[in-house]
């Protein structure tokens, strides 16, 4: 009897759910190649199987881990498992599921001596040059920074925008079929904030930042150098990690370059080919101050460039904002130090205001307008001065200073303006400027 009733419990159910589900359909209806109306009506196992792979949608963002995870297995690549099933643990804890990485990690530790032969340890350390013992590569204590938002412009935001989105959907993106590189290139004069983005990069995604050391890549010994380079990307494809080539020039010159020797060429293409077989997971930066030096095939295993130059007015001023704090300054005198700073990187804007910082801190007083300007004319000097208009002014006498300012924009460097920034009386600053001698009428 209880079977005989079986069939009829199941009709009363769809008799029930079916006009909630007719509701549903009208209200949200799914786009598709035939209109509504001629569309056949699916079954509740269909219905179920489309919230199925919604729910599987969501999860994708564990599987480019076990993906990872499955092919170190394959491999018996011990640590690449160890490091890809920690990471994973440590999303799926961000994620709310604490349980299961609880169980992950309770894994890793009872396991541990089954993932290895015995006697031999597990090797967690860095990566070292065989025959100097330096160091290939070190790690980035992102905690250490505590830095404002990069400074950049739209077009620039744009590019760093799509990369990181790729980044964080790259799972998503290899289940539809859709192969792309996780490489950018940054290139552009020192102190535009090559290195700053990369810590930016590494924090976006949540991963740890390891940064080349090229001093210790490049050994004494040519035929070593291509083993550091494998032994450096072997490193980043075995563990969840952004791997950031500072000063990149270095080892990807042009090899047509005939001052370089045969051997440094060969290391050229050393590091294309490791580039070539890291996999489309592993993400890699690439920062330089001299792009023109980079070989074409280097330029095209960089789907994503962001070309970085010195900031605008408008730039200036969000740094200028974000340095400072907590010292104040009025927008009046925010003006003339933004005006001031033309021709500097963010990097000089960054020294100043950390000079001004410690000044404060030691002095216990304000940096006041004319402390200010004496810290920009000693950082404008040395290396690239030539783009700072500021050393123009270098062995010039306070009233050369002040008619020079005058004659830049009287408007911005009003009387009242130079005396503060020469810390004297507008009396002084009046006749420091040149101002024409008022002739009496006879």
């Amino acid at each position: 009897m209880e079977c005989g009733r079986e069939p009829d419990k199941r009709a009363e159910l769809r008799r029930r759910v079916a006009p909630k589900v007719d509701t549903f359909r009208r209200t949200f209806r799914i786009r598709g190649r035939y209109p509504y109306a001629q569309r056949p009506e699916p079954s509740v196992d269909h219905r179920i199987v489309f919230g199925d792979n919604r729910f599987m949608k969501d999860e994708l963002r564990f599987t480019n881990e076990l993906f990872r995870i499955i092919n170190g297995a394959l491999r018996l690549d011990i640590d690449k498992v160890r490091n890809y099933t920690a990471f994973l643990a440590d999303k799926l804890e961000e994620a709310g599921e604490k349980g299961s990485a609880s169980r992950l990690r309770r894994l890793l530790e009872e396991s541990d001596h089954n993932l290895r032969p015995a006697g031999v340890s597990v090797a967690r350390t860095l990566p070292v040059d065989s025959e100097s013992r330096f160091p290939l590569i070190e790690r980035v204590d992102l905690k250490a920074f505590k830095e404002s938002p990069v400074v950049i412009s739209d077009q620039q935001w744009s590019v760093l925008g799509e990369f990181l989105s790729v980044a964080k959907s790259h799972a998503q993106l290899e289940n539809e079929g859709v192969h792309t590189s996780l490489s950018l290139l940054m290139y552009g004069p020192p102190g535009t904030g090559k290195t700053r983005l990369a810590r930016h990069v590494a924090r976006e995604l949540g991963l740890e930042l390891y940064v080349a050391r090229l001093d210790g890549l490049i050994s004494s010994f040519l035929g070593s150098t291509s083993k550091n380079i494998r032994a450096l990307f072997e490193f980043a494809a075995n563990r969840p990690c952004v791997l950031l080539l500072d000063e990149f020039d270095a080892i990807a010159k042009l090899r047509g370059d005939k001052q370089e020797l045969g051997e440094l060429k060969r290391v050229v293409n050393s590091f294309i080919q490791n580039l070539d077989t890291l996999g489309q997971q592993s993400i890699v930066l690439a920062a330089t101050n001299h792009e023109e030096l980079l070989d074409t095939a280097v330029w095209r295993r960089f789907s994503y460039r962001l070309a970085l130059s010195y900031p605008s007015p408008d730039q200036r001023v969000a740094m200028w904002r974000q340095f400072l704090e907590p010292i104040r300054f009025s927008e009046r005198q925010l003006r003339l130090l933004v005006d001031l700073s033309d021709g500097f990187s963010g990097a000089d804007i960054q020294d100043v205001t950390l000079r001004l910082h410690r000044k404060r801190i030691t002095a216990r007083t304000e940096p006041t307008l004319d402390e200010a300007f004496q810290v920009l004319q000693n950082i404008s000097l040395g290396e690239g001065e030539v783009r700072r208009f500021l050393s123009a002014f270098r062995g010039k006498t306070s009233a050369a200073i002040a008619q020079a300012l005058r004659k830049r924009s009287v408007r911005l460097y009003s009387h009242a303006a130079i005396a503060e920034l020469l810390g004297v009386s507008k009396a002084t600053a009046y006749r420091k400027a040149g101002a024409p001698k008022v002739k009496h009428a006879r």
